[in-house]
C-alpha cells in the first residue's frame, strides 16, 4: 500500500493533478450548481475503485490516511480542476466520528456502504430556530422499550431527498446549559413517520430540504458514543471545516468569469471597469495569502483556533461582492436563468444565486464574527 504521506508535497499533486485530468468526467466539470447523487455517481466510483474517496480516514478503515498537509493539496487540485461535489456528508462528517467515537460495529456496519456509495448521508442538525444557534434545537428523542423514539424538524437538509439515511442531533435531556442533553443518532431515511419536503431554491433546484419526524423508531445501538455527548461531536468538526469554507476557490472562479464576462461585454477596457475589478483582485490575493497562513499551519500539525473564522467571512462576503459586479455589468442579461447562448460559460445571474446563502450556511458571518469576538479580543458574548 502507498504511503501517500511519504511523498514530497509537489510529487503527490503532480500524480493527484494526472490522475484528475484522466478520470474526471467532463461533462460535470464545474457544474453551475449542485449536482446530485445519479450526476455524481461516476466519479464517486472512480475514486473509490481507486480507494482515494475518503482521503482522511486511516487505511485500515479504506482511506488514504492523508496528513492535513496532503488533504489540503487534494481539495486544492479538485477544486481547481472544476471537480463537482460529492454528497460527501458521510465521507468527512459521519464517517471520521464514526471513527472517532463510534462501536466496532457501527464502523464495521456503516464504513464499507459510504465508501460503496451504498448509503448516501444527510445531515439533521439546523431546525427553523436553530440554525446558527444549533444548542438551542428542540427534536427530542425519548428512549422507550429499547427504542429512540424521536420527534421534531430538521430543516436546510442538503441532499435530504437524495440519501437513504440522515445523522440526527437530538435532545435526549431536559435542564440544564442548552449544549448538554443532546444526543447523536442515526437514523433511515426509510423509517415510518419520516417526512420529506424539498425546499426550492432561486434556480428551482431542489437541494435543500425540511425533513419531519413523527414517532420515528430507531434502536437504542443507533446512538453515536454517549447519550447527552452529542454536541461534543458535532464541534469536533468545525475547525477543519471552516478552513474549506474559507477556500479561495468559489472568489477565484468567480473574478475568472467576470473578466470573461468583461471581455464579451466589450467592458475589458473600461476604465471604470478596471479600477472595480483590480481592487477586488487584490482583496483576493490578500484572501490567498490568508488561506495559506492557515493551510501551513495545517501542514505543520497545528490545531486552528477560532482564528480560522476570518476566512469563511472574508472569502464569503468577497465572493458576493465579486458575484455583485458580475450582475451588474451583464445588464438585461442578468436577468438569464441560464447561460449565455454563444458562450455557456457565463451565467453571472447562477454565480449571483450561489454565492447568496455562502454567508450563512457553516454558522453565518454574524456568528462568526461574535466568535472572534469573544474568542480572540475578549469581549462579551
Amino acid at each position: 500500500m502507498t504511503d501517500y504521506n511519504a511523498l514530497a508535497d509537489e510529487d503527490f499533486r503532480l500524480m493527484v493533478r494526472q490522475w484528475i485530468a484522466a478520470n474526471y468526467p467532463q461533462r460535470i466539470r464545474n457544474p453551475a450548481h449542485r449536482l446530485g447523487r445519479e450526476q455524481t455517481w461516476e466519479w464517486y466510483q472512480a475514486l473509490s475503485d481507486r480507494g482515494w474517496l475518503c482521503p482522511g480516514w486511516p487505511t485500515q478503515h479504506g482511506g488514504m490516511g492523508l496528513n492535513a498537509g496532503k488533504q489540503l493539496i487534494m481539495i486544492e487540485e479538485m477544486e481547481g480542476y472544476g471537480c463537482a461535489r460529492l454528497p460527501d456528508s458521510g465521507i468527512t462528517m459521519l464517517g471520521p466520528l464514526l471513527i472517532r467515537y463510534g462501536t466496532a460495529a457501527q464502523r464495521e456496519r456503516f464504513l464499507p456502504r459510504i465508501l460503496s456509495g451504498e448509503d448516501i448521508w444527510c445531515q439533521g442538525y439546523s431546525e427553523p430556530n436553530a440554525g446558527s444557534d444549533l444548542a438551542s434545537l428542540r427534536t427530542e428523542a425519548v428512549l422507550q422499550d429499547g427504542q429512540w423514539v424521536i420527534n421534531g424538524q430538521k430543516t436546510w437538509t442538503t441532499m435530504g431527498t437524495e440519501s437513504n439515511w440522515i445523522f440526527v442531533l437530538a435532545r435526549t435531556q431536559r435542564g440544564g446549559k442548552p449544549q448538554q442533553g443532546i444526543s447523536f443518532l442515526l437514523v433511515p431515511m426509510d423509517s415510518p413517520g419520516i417526512e420529506v419536503r424539498p425546499i426550492l431554491n432561486l434556480e428551482l433546484h431542489g437541494e435543500f430540504c425540511e425533513v419531519f419526524f413523527n414517532d420515528v423508531r430507531v434502536p437504542q445501538d443507533n446512538l453515536v458514543c454517549e447519550v447527552n455527548k452529542g454536541w461534543g461531536m458535532a464541534k469536533a468538526l468545525l475547525g477543519f471545516e471552516r478552513i474549506f469554507l474559507g477556500s479561495p476557490k468559489q472568489a477565484t472562479f468567480a473574478l475568472e468569469r467576470v473578466a470573461r464576462l468583461a471581455r464579451h461585454q466589450g467592458l475589458w477596457e473600461d476604465p471604470a471597469f478596471a479600477r472595480r475589478f483590480g481592487a477586488l483582485s487584490m482583496d483576493l490575493d490578500c484572501h490567498k495569502a490568508l488561506y495559506g497562513h492557515f493551510a501551513e499551519r495545517l501542514r505543520r500539525g497545528e490545531t486552528l483556533g477560532a482564528e480560522v473564522s476570518m476566512l469563511k467571512i472574508h472569502q464569503s462576503e468577497l465572493y458576493q461582492r465579486i458575484s455583485e459586479l458580475g450582475l451588474e455589468i451583464a445588464g438585461l442579461d442578468s436577468g438569464l436563468s441560464q447561460p449565455f447562448a454563444d458562450d455557456p460559460e457565463l451565467h453571472p445571474a447562477g454565480i449571483f444565486i450561489q454565492s447568496r446563502p455562502t454567508t450563512i450556511y457553516g454558522g453565518t458571518n454574524e456568528i462568526q464574527r461574535n466568535i472572534l469576538a469573544k474568542s480572540l479580543l475578549g469581549l462579551p458574548g
